[in-house]
C-alpha cells in the first residue's frame, strides 16, 4: 500500500493540519534550484555516523528514518581541485552557500560568481561532469531518537535532481510533493534509501508518517538551534574541523649571482664608497619568476 494515505485529511493529526507552513518548508518546496560536529555520511554507499570526522557507527540497512528540521533554501556549489582521495574529507578550493557566488572566505574564488565560472561548465568535471559540484545540506534527527543530537546530512546532485516514482523520489521532488499538498515536512517521519539502481551512493525519499505534536515540538525547536544553522551552512570539512586551506604562497627566486672572486687589495687604495641600505634592496626583484 502507498505511503500516499498518509496524507488522507481525515487521518493528518490536528497540530499539522493547521500547522502553516515554516519559511524554510516554503524553500524546500518552492526551491527550483534548490554543527556541532556531526553528520550522517553516506561514502560507499553506506550510511555512517561521523563526530568530528570519525566514524562512530554505520548503517548497512538499504534506507534510514530521519525527521528533516531545516535545511538550505538553495543548491550550495563545491569545488576541488585535487584528486577524490576515498575515506578523505577535505575543505573544497571554492565553494558557495547559495550557488550565486562563491563564499566570502573564499581567498582565491574561481570566479566572481558560479555562473560565470569556467568550472560551472559541462564537461569541465569527469565525463560531461560539472568540475564544481552541487549540493544540498540538511539538518536532521534520526527518527529513533528525536530527543537526540543535530546531524549534518550533505546530497549530492544525483540526490537532488530528477523525478522518481512515489516511493522513490529525489529530494526536490519529494520537498515539492509535500509543499504542493500545503503541509511540512518538518511534520514527517521521512525514509531515505539508497538507490541499488545507481553506480554511486545515491539516496532517494519517501513520507511514512506524521510526528506525533510532542516530537513534532522538539523537532520544531531543534531546528531552530545553533547546530542546525551550522549543519546547512557549514561544509562538510568544517563540521568534520578540517581547517579551511591556506592560500598558496608564491614561491619567488632569488636573483643569479656570480662566484665571488677574491680580489688582492691594492695598497694606499682609496675605501669604497659605503651603499646605502635601499641601494642593495632596489638590485632584488619581489616579482613571481
Amino acid at each position: 500500500m502507498s505511503n500516499l494515505a498518509t496524507f488522507n485529511p481525515s487521518k493528518v493529526p490536528a497540530f499539522a493540519r493547521n500547522n502553516v507552513l515554516s519559511d524554510n518548508a516554503r524553500a524546500l518546496a518552492g526551491s527550483a534550484t534548490v554543527g556541532g560536529g556531526k553528520r550522517v555520511s553516506i561514502r560507499g554507499g553506506v550510511f555512517r555516523l561521523m563526530v568530528n570526522g570519525e566514524e562512530i557507527a554505520k548503517n548497512e540497512n538499504r534506507s534510514m528514518n530521519i525527521v528533516i528540521v531545516n535545511g538550505g533554501a538553495k543548491v550550495a556549489r563545491s569545488f576541488f581541485a585535487g584528486k577524490y582521495v576515498a575515506g578523505e574529507t577535505s575543505q573544497p578550493d571554492c565553494w558557495s552557500n547559495d550557488g550565486d557566488r562563491p563564499d566570502a572566505s573564499i581567498e582565491e574564488p574561481q570566479h566572481t560568481s558560479c555562473e560565470g565560472c569556467s568550472q560551472n561548465i559541462k564537461g569541465s568535471g569527469q565525463g560531461d561532469s560539472r568540475a564544481c559540484r552541487f549540493q544540498q545540506r540538511l539538518a536532521v534527527l534520526l527518527a529513533e531518537d528525536i530527543d537526540g543530537d543535530v546531524y549534518q546530512l550533505t546530497l549530492p546532485s544525483k540526490s537532488i535532481f530528477g523525478r522518481g516514482d512515489v516511493d522513490k523520489m529525489p529530494f526536490q521532488q519529494y520537498a515539492k510533493y509535500v509543499g504542493a499538498q500545503g503541509k511540512s515536512i518538518g511534520t514527517l517521519v521521512t525514509e531515505m534509501s539508497m538507490d541499488s539502481d545507481s553506480d554511486t551512493p545515491k539516496l532517494t525519499f519517501k513520507p511514512l508518517k506524521y510526528l506525533t505534536k510532542e516530537q513534532w515540538l522538539v523537532a520544531k525547536e531543534k531546528g531552530e538551534s545553533p547546530a542546525a544553522k551550522s549543519a546547512v551552512t557549514q561544509t562538510p570539512a568544517t563540521t568534520d574541523g578540517v581547517k579551511p586551506k591556506a592560500p598558496a604562497i608564491p614561491k619567488v627566486e632569488a636573483e643569479a649571482v656570480d662566484e665571488p672572486v677574491k680580489r688582492t687589495a691594492k695598497k694606499n687604495a682609496e675605501p669604497a664608497p659605503k651603499k646605502e641600505f635601499a641601494d642593495v634592496l632596489s638590485k632584488w626583484t619581489t616579482d613571481d619568476e
